[in-house]
């Protein structure tokens, strides 16, 4: 199939921007700077004159920008490099992901997943089913969740450049995007409606990304703004999340709900997962069977239903599941140590109380504050330890992972002084370490074989495992 015919005219038209330089016929992708080739778009938020050289040296037919420098505009025009300014970087990459779509994979069967928790290892979790299944399946999430957002054209460029015929995508959607006090209006919305998939998960809602929505109701609106418009056929909700439970008041009546949880046609018992009361999955059968994983796993069987996979088939694929690095995945076992992502409230409490229920011994907490994120982030995480902490047996240890981030998440004062305060104000004890290896250190020559370790936080919690690898090969 021949790929749709584009200028940048038409271009910058689509994407409501601009064009500074001549009308050119576009023969490449939609790309980023570091990877473009010849012919290709490349779309960046941001660009200097040295980036417009480099797009120069590679030949890109033309840059789209949200924010350029007054001299790169200067260096394009020298060049004769066109260059499309537009109010909206997300409009350039929601047109970049449509167009890649139409033209690489139109007729693949097309899932999305969105909410605030549990995103990733749900859409890891169907990705599996259906290569389990035999369809050749596209997957935007990878252990760092860093390409389900339009601030950057990655997903249009991986659809672009799949090795083989798409036959299904199953897509994480960011419910919430932007960067400092800027959010990107509607985000879930935007992109999922570009994808125009034919089956739509929730998984739940709650605070994250504070700054940029400050309430669960600003929160609910944004997750659920990805039903508007939708043209599918099915709609899987999480049933035991009060607020995904209400969103079947929007969906549209052409398409189906399914709900999965407590007290609905799916849902998991003491013996395991049962679909219309029938058991299709033992509770033996499950690698992990911690509440989050349930869930994750709960919503991945319904799009399995829904899309009609053999129960043997999901069986399989479920049993033989791999966990998503630092999604509750065990480093050791003596001590036990759990690495987790847990980085906002209702994760963290969650976590807690999964490493609590497999503790036999004492359990250590090693929490990484989250650097560049703000303060109210940082207070509510405290909080979430403090509340998950109460009646068990710990010992807390916080890192600001000094020496292991880079600028963009280096831990603030006013976002260490908060985190620090809440504790001493919830009168919970706690030992503080700059850099992760000395936390990392004293947890491990700190505990006996008998205890469990859980590490949790995002970006300043990464480098945990290669970190401890160090610690035990001293």
């Amino acid at each position: 199939m021949g790929k749709t015919e584009l200028n940048t005219l038409d271009l910058a038209n689509h994407v409501n921007g601009v064009l500074i330089g001549d009308n050119i016929h576009i023969t490449g992708i939609f790309n980023i700077l570091k990877d473009s080739k010849k012919g290709d778009v490349v779309i960046r938020h941001r660009i200097d004159e040295i980036g417009v050289e480099i797009a120069f040296e590679k030949s890109v037919s033309c840059i789209i920008t949200q924010n350029p420098t007054e001299n790169a505009i200067k260096t394009a025009e020298l060049l004769g490099l066109p260059v499309i300014i537009c109010d909206k970087i997300e409009l350039a990459n929601a047109f970049a992901l449509k167009w890649s779509v139409e033209n690489y994979s139109n007729n693949a069967k097309r899932i999305v997943v969105t909410g605030t928790n549990g995103k990733s290892t749900t859409t890891h979790m169907i990705y599996t089913i259906l290569f389990e299944a035999g369809y050749t399946t596209y997957t935007n999430t990878d252990s760092k969740s860093e390409f389900n957002t339009l601030i950057d054209p990655m997903v249009a460029k991986q659809i672009a450049e799949f090795p083989y015929r798409i036959d299904a995508m199953v897509v994480e959607v960011s419910e919430v995007q932007g960067w400092m006090d800027r959010i990107m209006k509607n985000h879930a919305q935007l992109m999922t409606s570009t994808l125009n998939p034919e089956i739509l998960v929730f998984t739940n809602v709650s605070l994250d990304h504070i700054g940029l929505v400050n309430s669960i109701e600003e929160s609910f609106n944004e997750i659920s703004g990805a039903l508007k418009g939708f043209k599918g056929k099915n709609v899987i909700l999480n049933h035991d999340d009060p607020l995904i439970r209400s969103m079947s008041d929007l969906v549209p009546s052409s398409a189906e709900v399914v709900f999965y949880g407590s007290g609905t046609e799916l849902e998991f018992l003491d013996d395991g997962i049962f679909h219309e009361g029938r058991l299709i999955m033992s509770k033996d059968d499950l690698p992990f069977i911690s509440p989050h994983f349930i869930q994750n796993t709960l919503a991945a069987v319904g799009v399995a239903m829904a899309l009609k996979i053999d129960p043997v088939i999901i069986k399989k694929a479920v049993s033989s599941y791999k966990a998503l690095n630092r999604r509750f995945s065990v480093l050791y076992e003596s001590p036990l140590i759990i690495d987790d992502f847990a980085h906002n409230p209702d994760g963290i409490r969650v976590t807690i109380k999964s490493a609590a229920e497999l503790a036999s011994g004492d359990l250590y907490l090693v929490s990484a504050i989250r650097g560049s994120r703000g303060v109210p982030i940082n207070q509510v995480n405290a909080e979430a330890i403090v509340e998950g902490l109460k009646g068990i047996n710990h010992h807390l240890v916080i890192t600001s992972s000094v020496e292991m981030v880079d600028q963009a998440n280096l831990v603030q004062p006013s976002e260490k002084r908060v985190f620090i305060e809440t504790l001493d104000k919830n009168d919970l004890n706690y030992i503080f370490y700059e850099e992760l290896f000395d936390a990392l250190k004293y947890v491990v020559e700190s505990s006996k074989n008998d205890d469990t370790i859980l590490l949790i936080g995002a970006q300043g919690m990464d480098p945990a495992k290669e970190v401890l690898k160090k610690i035990k090969e001293c």
